[in-house]
Parts: C-alpha cells; sequence; structure tokens
C-alpha cells in the first residue's frame, strides 16, 4: 500500500502542498518544529533503553 509513497515525485507534490497551505514565511517554522520533535523522542527513547539496560540483572 505504501511501497512508492516516498519517491522524488510525491515529495515534490507533498512539499507543493505544504506550501501553499502553510505560505513560505510559516514552513521553515513548521520544520524547525518538527525536527525539534522529532530530536526529543529519539533522545527520550534513548533515556528509556538506557534505563532498561541498567536495571538488568547480570
Amino acid at each position: 500500500m505504501l511501497d512508492g509513497l516516498f519517491q522524488p515525485t510525491h515529495l515534490i507534490l507533498i512539499l507543493a502542498i505544504a506550501l501553499l497551505v502553510f505560505g513560505p514565511k510559516k514552513l521553515p517554522e513548521l520544520g524547525q518544529g518538527l525536527g525539534k520533535g522529532i530530536r526529543g523522542f529519539k533522545d527520550a527513547l534513548k533515556g528509556v533503553r538506557e534505563d532498561s539496560e541498567s536495571q538488568r540483572p547480570d
């Protein structure tokens, strides 16, 4: 179902629609917020992994 979702033409179309919906001024702010959210999620997962590894009995 999602086999060809990330082809270059699809990504360009998605970017063009986002540009039309949000406008050129708001788009960089949205990208920055999305990047911070993903980074925070990765850091939280890393913390959970470290906590679970430190609680393992040897």
